[in-house]
């Protein structure tokens, strides 16, 4: 077994998430009392678990309580299985969809915790400020082969980019507003089934974001990073980051450059990995892996149905790819 061990990015928060888990794991526990204490004793966990929903769903909110739960299922699992006297996978790769790099890095050893959720923190508020007439727009249902054209047709107004290449027949664009609008009014035509612009006024991962690519430059500046324990892949290009110092250059060219989930994955299945665990909140990823690449497991960890509202992606309940999530 190959496992690749990868964490969800914004969009994947609910409020209430991972309070059964530190309920019934002390080490999940801790994890959300250390975050707390990196933010100054700032009650990340209370809106997390409390709201309101629309405090948590802020940028600057849901990143952090988003690594903060991410962390918390995997110290969970790791605790459960010396519990078991089990082993511990050794994940081939690790990998975060956008915001989730953040995960990735300090599951992977890259980043201490508190950095990490002080780095989110950071990167949330400057995304923010960095919001000039941005806008966001899901495509569904269209064929990559025309991606060129509907970037065509909305560059026509204005700046425009594929932020996210979530699926097949599953983008995201990103850029002015205007520029967005066209694109989405254009897509039905190329032959798309739906196109719904995204309740946002940040433009991420397009570039828009390079004031905000440069405030984190300056702030990671000033943050140690260590060597992956295995290799991390790029968001843009799936390339393999094996250093902190490629590390540090992911988490500033990310925000302006996009998401290219179905290269990730197709690049962890041509390196052998067959099993992919999602950690963290929801099952977004689960559920993207399971249309790439259906030859192969996809689980998530996050089971509201298991004691703990934890999985363990290795025991015999765990589900191929072909079945549907829990």
């Amino acid at each position: 077994m190959s496992i690749a061990f990868v964490f969800p990015g914004q969009g994947s928060q609910s409020m209430g998430m991972g309070r059964a888990l530190a309920d019934a794991s002390p080490a999940a526990a801790r994890v959300f009392t250390a975050a707390d204490e990196a933010l100054d004793g700032e009650s990340l966990t209370e809106l997390a678990w409390s709201g309101p929903p629309e405090t948590l769903d802020l940028t600057s909110n849901a990143q952090p309580a988003l690594v903060a739960t991410s962390m918390a299922f995997l110290e969970a699992l790791s605790e459960r299985w010396a519990e078991d006297g089990s082993e511990p996978a050794e994940p081939s790769f690790f990998c975060g969809h956008s915001m989730g790099q953040y995960s990735a890095m300090v599951a992977a050893g890259v980043l201490d915790l508190g950095d990490g959720i002080r780095l989110v923190r950071e990167r949330g508020r400057l995304m923010q400020a960095s919001a000039e007439d941005g806008a966001m727009a899901a495509i569904i249902g269209l064929d990559d082969s025309r991606l060129s054209e509907l970037e065509a047709a909305g560059r026509e107004a204005g700046i425009l980019t594929i932020a996210n290449r979530n699926s097949p027949g599953q983008v995201v664009i990103s850029g002015e507003r205007a520029a967005v609008e066209r694109a989405a009014e254009a897509a039905k035509g190329l032959g798309a089934k739906r196109a719904v612009l995204l309740p946002v006024s940040v433009a991420a991962h397009s570039p828009l974001m390079e004031r905000a690519a440069e405030g984190m430059r300056a702030v990671l500046e000033e943050v140690p990073f260590r060597d992956p324990s295995s290799p991390l892949l790029a968001n843009a290009d799936a390339r393999p980051l094996t250093t902190g110092e490629e590390c540090r250059g992911e988490l500033i060219e990310h925000l302006t450059r996009g998401v290219d989930w179905v290269r990730a994955v197709e690049a962890m299945r041509q390196a052998g990995v067959d099993t992919f665990v999602e950690v963290g909140p929801g099952k977004v990823l689960t559920n993207l892996i399971r249309r790439i690449a259906p030859d192969a497991t996809a689980v998530a960890t996050d089971d509201t149905a298991a004691p703990g509202g934890l999985r363990d992606p290795f025991r015999p309940t765990s589900r191929p790819a072909s079945q549907p999530a829990s």
